[in-house]
């Protein structure tokens, strides 16, 4: 595959990584599961078991497995064409899906505020009127 392509497919599989790993580690679908896992990730015995339930609340952490069901599935490799290629493919992938949720927390937070703010008119003149 050529170097063009490789990077290509660096940028689009990214997405529905970061797609995935945010949904399940942040949306309300998932809250259940979510807060069950929160719960074993600090209230299990063992540390073992504790630290493999933090893996499935981070949404970084979570990146890594589904992007390791991504390279099994795609069988992207990035620079070379054996295993240090899934290597490199692997964290470049972790890296691009990690700026895209950054980036889409940043822009949800920007959204947030900006309806607070909308409320906060709002009601300011409705107290005018009266």
């Amino acid at each position: 595959m050529e170097i063009v392509t490789q990077i290509i497919w660096l940028f689009v599989l990214a997405v529905p990584i970061a797609c995935i790993s945010w949904t399940v580690t942040h949306e309300e679908i998932f809250r259940e599961p979510h807060e069950w896992c929160v719960r074993h990730s600090k209230n299990d015995r063992f540390l073992l078991s504790r630290k493999f339930f933090y893996l499935l609340t981070c949404e970084y952490c979570f990146s890594h497995y589904v992007t390791i069901a991504f390279l099994i599935l795609c069988d992207y490799k990035l620079l070379l064409n054996d295993w240090r290629g899934y290597i490199l493919a692997g964290f470049s992938l972790v890296f691009v899906a990690n700026v895209y949720m950054s980036l889409f927390a940043l822009l949800r937070q920007a959204i947030k505020k900006e309806k607070v703010e909308i409320e906060k008119i709002e009601s300011e003149t409705e107290i005018e009127k009266q």
